[in-house]
């Protein structure tokens, strides 16, 4: 028996809702943050995780594995951040992993090559609801962009959605490769939150009209040409570099 879907983000792979109000920058502020392999210079601040620990670990590689459901508030996280644990809570859907992701300014060329795709399903029983992502901009960045692509390595059809503060996505990340192109000369702050499909998913993206489809904002032809370049050269180089470790 496949997975449960929502119908929304299955049509193309992510989903905008409409914005949601502004939260106090004391709720993100004062959270602890932790380093983690992620794309770009980033940071985290758990406020759910396998077991209520400031840890931003898959849950399928913890001791016993499961798949990313059934995330543990941290209480003392969450403690500092009730609007953003109330902004996860919203849906009414069952919450994995859930955190605010600090990350760095950066370029489109480094955003390319962070692009990269989650392992959410990992031990997630046929029948039950897949999991996906849930993206909520937390600082107002107007001009940076969520980049959503099918393939790394090809432009066409990549999505660009623009991160003003309270800009509300869903992304089915394991279908999508993604990462943020920060254009800001500050930190960009946003919550992350796994959330498992079904009814209860699907009353929220219409309760906030989600729309499947937004128009790109338009980029120069010379850029994508010089970042898909440095895109191949990197990919190339890492390649190369894995190759001659054997």
């Amino acid at each position: 028996m496949p997975h449960l879907t929502s119908p929304a983000i299955a049509e193309t792979g992510y989903v905008v809702l409409d914005p949601f109000d502004p939260v106090d920058a004391a709720q993100w502020s004062s959270l602890e943050y932790i380093g983690w392999r992620s794309s770009g210079v980033t940071r985290f601040a758990p406020l759910a995780s396998y077991d209520g620990s400031v840890d931003c670990n898959g849950f399928w590689n913890r001791t016993p594995p499961r798949t990313d459901k059934d995330g543990v508030w941290v209480d003392a996280q969450a403690a500092l951040a009730p609007g953003l644990v109330g902004l996860a809570r919203e849906p009414g859907a069952n919450v994995g992993r859930c955190r605010v992701v600090e990350l760095q300014p950066n370029t489109y060329a480094d955003a390319l090559y962070n692009l990269h795709r989650d392992d959410n399903n990992r031990l997630n029983p046929d029948g039950t609801g897949w999991v996906v992502r849930g993206f909520l901009n937390l600082t107002d960045d107007p001009g940076s962009v969520l980049v959503l692509r099918e393939d790394q390595r090809d432009p066409s059809g990549e999505v660009r959605i623009p991160l003003a503060a309270g800009c509300r996505v869903i992304v089915d990340t394991e279908r999508y490769f993604h990462a943020v192109w920060h254009t800001g000369d500050s930190p960009r702050y946003a919550l992350v939150t796994s959330w498992t499909s079904g009814p209860e998913l699907d009353a929220y993206i219409a309760a906030h009209h989600g729309r499947t489809r937004v128009a790109n904002p338009p980029l120069e032809p010379a850029l994508l040409a010089e970042a898909q370049a440095e895109l191949h050269r990197r990919l190339d180089e890492r390649a190369q570099m894995f190759q001659s470790l054997g």
